[in-house]
C-alpha cells in the first residue's frame, strides 16, 4: 500500500476512532457475547452469532485502521501558498454558478457538504492551481470547465 496523504484533522480522526473501537467497542462486544454464552444452547443463539459477528466486523476495522494510520503522510494545511493545497477553501465559477469546495484526505471527503478529496479527479485538478486559473474536469455528463474565483 503506497503512502496516501491526509490532514491532521483526518489523522485525529481516525486515531480517535482506533481508540474507541479498541477499547470501548471491543468491551461491549465482549460482554453482549458473555451475555449470549450466559443464555445457554450457542448453536440456535441469535443473539452470539450477531455478537460474534459485530467482534469480527470491529477486529477488522481496527486491523484496516491500524495500516491506514502506518502508510499515511500527514500535511500541514496550506492556505498562506496563493495555491490550492489540502484544507483550502476554494471558491469557483461553474456555468455561471458560484460554488465552493475544501479539499480534504480520502477519510474525511463528503461531496454532499462540498469536501472533495484530494485523490478525486476535481480535487486533482485544483491542487496546486492559483486563483483566476480554470481548470477542465472530465464529468459524467463530458468536460466542465471551473474557474478559480477564491481561495483561502
Amino acid at each position: 500500500m503506497s503512502d496516501q496523504i491526509i490532514s491532521e484533522e483526518g489523522y485525529d480522526k481516525l486515531s480517535d476512532e482506533l481508540e474507541n473501537i479498541s477499547t470501548l467497542k471491543r468491551k461491549e462486544i465482549a460482554k453482549r457475547i458473555q451475555l449470549a454464552k450466559d443464555m445457554g444452547d450457542l448453536s440456535e443463539n441469535a443473539e452470539y452469532s450477531e455478537a460474534k459477528d459485530a467482534q469480527a466486523f470491529n477486529e477488522g476495522r481496527i486491523l484496516e485502521l491500524k495500516q491506514i494510520l502506518k502508510n499515511v503522510t500527514i500535511v500541514k494545511n496550506g492556505q498562506n501558498s496563493g495555491k490550492v493545497a489540502m484544507g483550502s477553501r476554494v471558491k469557483v465559477k461553474v456555468n455561471d454558478e458560484k460554488r465552493e469546495y475544501i479539499i480534504v484526505s480520502f477519510n474525511e471527503a463528503d461531496p454532499v457538504n462540498g469536501k472533495i478529496s484530494n485523490e478525486s479527479p476535481l480535487g486533482q485538478a485544483f491542487l496546486d492551481k492559483k486563483s483566476g486559473e480554470t481548470v477542465s474536469v472530465e464529468t459524467p455528463k463530458g468536460i466542465t470547465e471551473y474557474k478559480i474565483v477564491n481561495i483561502s
